[in-house]
């Protein structure tokens, strides 16, 4: 899972895509606008959680001079890999740990056969995908840790949509009453 040629990343498993800002770029809190997602990686999935958490430590040793020239005690530091049982009240996030990954440049979206995916329905919050995704050091106004940056997603099923949205089809699937318009 973890790229040969770069160490901070990491291609995951099948993942649940959560708060997925992939098409356009969001601005939270005012900051500048980054495209992100919320990755549920299920607790089972030891090949992506152990891909990370050598990457996280690749980070970490990578990004030493953010840390004046020491590798920092890693409970100091806050780190990208979350539980979802302690973190989240929140079903989708429950039996799963996640990562906030961000960018301020587009990923690329594509489907099984790695073709490009453009219609934006198809990869919303509750489907599963395969995330490229990177780990970085960061010490900023006091806060010192390892963030996650968002490479490329592969959309790979449909998933039961997060956030109570529903969809046209469900919305109006009642038959009309032919005097409706009349």
């Amino acid at each position: 899972m973890t790229n040969q040629k770069n160490s901070t990343k990491v291609v995951t498993g099948v993942v649940r895509l959560s708060y997925a800002n992939v098409w356009e770029p969001a601005s939270i809190n005012g900051s500048n606008p980054k495209y992100s997602v919320s990755l549920i990686i299920p607790k089972d999935d030891t090949a992506t959680l152990t891909a990370i958490n050598a990457a996280v430590d690749a980070a970490i040793k990578e990004g030493i001079a953010k840390f004046g020239g020491k590798i920092p005690n890693k409970a100091a530091l806050k780190l990208p890999l979350r539980d979802g049982d302690t973190e989240r009240d929140d079903e989708a996030y429950k039996g799963s740990y996640f990562v906030n990954a961000n960018s301020t440049t587009a990923p690329q979206i594509v489907d099984r056969t790695v073709q490009p995916i453009l219609d934006r329905s198809e990869v919303y919050s509750g489907c599963y995908a395969r995330v490229s995704i990177n780990f970085y050091a960061f010490n900023t106004n006091g806060n010192r840790g390892i963030a996650c940056g968002l490479g490329n997603i592969q959309k790979v099923k449909d998933g039961e949509p997060l956030g109570g949205k529903s969809s046209a089809a469900d919305d109006f699937a009642t038959e009309l009453n032919d005097d409706f318009l009349s």
